[in-house]
């Protein structure tokens, strides 16, 4: 690697570590960082705060003001051209005199792809694709997913024995894992736009399903009810970040008392709640990203339709046992072998003596 080419990786992780300041704000964005070089030297840096709020490119052409003309812009993400709640990037950094850029990845948006760099290159700027490209992508899978897939991106969490069972044939399921892996766990949620979780989960742990981070918003709580059963005084209706998925069969009174309050509640037309169709409104919604986190059976129907990215699952070296306890991931079941979820890029990670096994689905794809 020439002095240039390692000059370039280095400024690069640089722009990741400062988009990464920007997680859980973003949502539906990516997370975007950039940073301004001229002569060897950082003239200014910046990222992208808040949904809403100017993109990384902005910020860091509004620092380095005049100084920003002849130098080199250094960005994980393609910049983009149209106009949404901002102006476009491309257009400023033409308008600012800028010699080259330096993006790890394109923009997988539709309304982008491409357009960025060949606006900037027509322009006569110098510009450079792929450097650091696996941990640009890496960093905004969910945003990748999204706009490739044209669905959120899913991933699953469960914390079960290690005979895969989530509570004992009683119900019990407080708590499997100690007090380090359930923090974690919580932890995870900053990744993700909305946590999902079946009526089910609600009715047994009446969970919070929020961040408690000040100044880092909450995911939208997605809940999976057929029948309306959520209770009126539930955790997860404190306010109305919340999304409730019904059917025909959902209880009157309470449907026109949630909408009423100003919870937004789907119903579907048929008995039962369709994934697929799940997915749709989502999508329609922006929402980019998606933490299912239970209980079994929801967790079984996001895999019976292979509605799924990656996995998060949490050991605790304990047995439960019993044919009726609750399985960590019900649903039908592959008929064979051949056709179960096989999981790649497999990591471990330990919390005393809690295990965490994480990894993506295989799909043949790549990630």
């Amino acid at each position: 690697m020439n002095d240039s080419a390692s000059e370039d990786i280095t400024y690069l992780k640089l722009a990741l570590r400062l988009a990464k300041k920007g997680l859980g704000r973003t949502f539906p964005n990516p997370m975007v960082g950039a940073v301004v070089v001229k002569d060897g030297k950082i003239v200014s840096h910046g990222y992208h705060r808040k949904a809403g709020l100017p993109h990384a490119e902005i910020e860091a052409l509004h620092i380095a003001g005049r100084n920003a003309k002849g130098a080199t812009l250094y960005i994980n993400l393609e910049p983009c051209n149209h106009w949404g709640k901002t102006p476009p990037c491309a257009d400023a950094i033409i308008k600012a005199n800028i010699a080259r850029v330096v993006c790890s990845s394109r923009d997988p948006n539709p309304d982008v792809n491409g357009k960025g760099i060949r606006a900037l290159r027509r322009a006569g700027i110098n510009v450079s694709v792929g450097a650091l490209s696996a941990e640009a992508e890496a960093l905004n899978e969910g945003f990748f997913t999204f706009h490739k897939a044209g669905r959120p991106s899913v991933a699953i969490k469960f914390a079960s024995s290690l005979d895969g069972k989530i509570a004992t044939r009683s119900g019990d399921s407080r708590w499997i894992t100690n007090e380090q892996a359930r923090k974690y766990a919580r932890s995870l949620r900053r990744n993700y736009q909305a946590i999902l979780v079946g009526i089910n989960t609600v009715l047994h742990d009446d969970p919070h399903l929020g961040l408690r981070i000040s100044g880092v918003p909450e995911p939208l709580r997605i809940i999976l009810d057929g029948a309306l059963r959520i209770p009126l005084g539930s955790k997860i209706l404190r306010d109305n970040n919340v999304l409730i998925f019904t059917t025909r069969r959902a209880d009157r009174k309470k449907y026109k008392k949630l909408t009423d309050d100003g919870i937004s509640v789907v119903k579907f037309p048929t008995g039962r709640i369709s994934l697929s169709s799940v997915m749709k409104e989502l999508a329609r919604r922006e929402i980019i990203s998606v933490f299912v986190e239970g209980g079994g059976e929801v967790l079984g129907s996001f895999v019976d339709t292979k509605l799924v990215d990656k996995v998060y699952a949490f050991y605790a070296p304990i047995l439960l046992g019993g044919k009726t306890a609750v399985s960590a991931v019900s649903g039908r079941g592959a008929e064979s072998i051949r056709q179960s979820l096989r999981l790649k890029e497999v990591t471990l990670k330990t919390f005393g003596d809690n295990i965490l096994i994480s990894a993506y689905i295989d799909n043949g794809k790549g990630k």
